[in-house]
């Protein structure tokens, strides 16, 4: 289901393209365990539940302050497989680390690092897919985000047998703190802790978890994935003690089916890429005054409507997986507890199958016809769910629906935005930080609206959402059609054609 070329590329940047795969899987992995694991680290920490909460607050703080960061790291190959073996190994490092914080400080610390890994690996993958593939970037995007959603699902379930059934610190009032447990075990999703406030549990007694076995098991399945980027930095001669280049030749097929003359796009791209790396900057480079000169206002408009299209959607997921069991368990719906938890996981689940099913799809399908589809569909499923609001069969459907819309809305805004820019603005440092902003912002926002006006509001709140993605497409799609297209200054004898084979789709130092 795809041409020879795209193989041929795709052959040739095998092991590249698969270490950034994994190191994806590493990003889910670390994201979705912090949830159900929360209160054994509570138990391990022997603090209280609204001292704990502040992990959370650590770790997506972080992983949004590395998103920004990590465009620091691509100004050469050598920089950004550095900093994703030192983020990956970050993260095995913080797994074997966790069950040996006593204290709820240190172990915020912990998961700041955790999220400042976080950051820099979803920055300089998608930053480093974009450059190998430009135009056939949507399809592996897709396949990358895919081990996001692989790793998030992962590691809830290697957590699970570890977790205590009852209150893991013993002490006089452990049997009727007992009873609680299962209920905020429940609320703490993935994403969100929820309204603990209520719930005592003691704070001093004998701690009998056994959650440690479930990091150190994580840590293990951890370790391959810094291994593979110390490969393919030994295998670039990137590693300090080796120089030169070991990039391999093109063969006379590759190379033809590279510059096929009827590939008019692949040339226009190919004449641009030595652009390519002035314009991936870190979010602080593109705020510089010498990035604006020259730039239209269309220029600024894919930038900032393309955004804004992601704070909704990744806003979406954070706030729909943190308060949907919460909505559930409230009348007028009152789903047993049990059966409620098994939303988030739904969630979760259809959005990883998303993925999945996208990757064909995406070579086949425009990127801004799969955005379109998933705004479109995310509108339409929030509207349903409000009409109805009392069934609790809908509630599955439709949970399971918003996952299938969602999962493929960021990396098809991804590549959208970058071919309507010609790999040459700031999109893929902009995007992944609109996109953290909105999962932090929408999560606070929804939770203060439930608390003051009751459990419908989330509903509410995600219909009204998806209506500001939609807007915002509409717009993003106006501003393409205003922002310019590249002039083909190309001829058959001009010395850029006769370059341009020496950088298609290959690393750039």
């Amino acid at each position: 289901w795809w041409d020879e070329r795209v193989s041929a590329r795709f052959r040739r940047n095998l092991q590249p393209t698969l270490t950034y795969w994994s190191v994806f899987f590493s990003f889910g992995l670390c994201i979705a365990f912090l949830g159900p694991t929360l209160l054994d680290l509570r138990c391990q920490t022997q603090s209280s539940l609204s001292q704990i909460t502040w992990v959370f607050f650590s770790q997506q703080f972080c992983l949004l302050l590395g998103s920004c960061l990590g465009g620091v790291f691509k100004r050469t190959l050598a920089q950004s497989l550095l900093a994703l073996f030192a983020s990956s190994l970050a993260i095995s490092l913080v797994f074997a680390i966790i069950p040996l914080c006593h204290n709820v400080l240190v172990l915020a610390v912990v998961m700041a690092v955790a999220g400042l890994a976080m950051g820099c690996i979803d920055t300089i993958s998608n930053m480093q897919l974009v450059k190998i593939y430009q135009k056939d970037s949507a399809i592996f995007l897709q396949a990358l985000h895919f081990f996001v959603g692989f790793g998030a699902l992962l590691s809830p379930l290697i957590a699970d047998p570890f977790l205590s059934d009852t209150n893991c610190i013993l002490s006089n009032g452990t049997a009727n703190a007992s009873s609680n447990l299962p209920h905020i075990r429940k609320s703490l999703v993935p994403h969100h802790p929820g309204n603990l406030s209520h719930y005592e549990l003691p704070m001093k007694g004998m701690v009998v978890t056994r959650v440690s076995y479930a990091f150190w098991i994580m840590a293990l399945i951890n370790l391959p994935v810094p291994i593979a980027v110390f490969f393919l930095l030994y295998k670039e001669r990137m590693v300090p003690c080796f120089n030169g280049s070991s990039h391999p030749l093109l063969s006379a097929d590759e190379l033809a089916l590279e510059t096929r003359p009827g590939d008019k796009d692949e040339l226009s791209s190919a004449a641009q890429r030595p652009q390519t790396a002035a314009g991936h900057e870190d979010l602080f480079s593109c705020c510089q005054s010498q990035n604006f000169r020259g730039a239209s206002f269309t220029y600024f408009a894919v930038h900032i409507t393309g955004a804004l299209v992601l704070f909704m959607t990744d806003g979406i997921v954070g706030e729909y997986s943190g308060f949907v069991y919460s909505y559930a368990v409230e009348e007028p719906l009152a789903v047993v507890h049990k059966v409620a938890g098994y939303l988030p996981s739904l969630f979760w689940g259809f959005i990883t199958l998303g993925r999945l099913i996208s990757i064909p799809v995406s070579y086949r399908m425009k990127p801004a016809t799969m955005v379109f589809i998933n705004v479109v569909g995310v509108l339409v499923t929030f509207l349903l769910l409000l009409i109805f609001s009392s069934s609790v069969v809908f509630l599955f459907v439709g949970t399971a629906s918003l996952g299938l819309f969602l999962s493929s809305a960021f990396p098809s805004m991804l590549a959208y935005t970058e071919d309507i820019l010609h790999y040459k603005g700031c999109a893929t440092t902009v995007l992944v930080t609109g996109a953290g902003i909105g999962e932090m912002v929408l999560q606070l926002l929804v939770g203060s609206i439930i608390h003051d006006r009751g459990s419908y509001s989330f509903l509410v709140c995600g219909m009204i959402f998806g209506c500001l993605a939609f807007t915002f497409y509409a717009l993003l799609v106006f501003f393409h059609r205003m922002y310019p297209e590249p002039s083909p200054e190309l001829d058959e004898a001009s010395p850029a054609k006769a370059a341009a084979p020496e950088d298609t789709g290959q690393y750039q130092r």
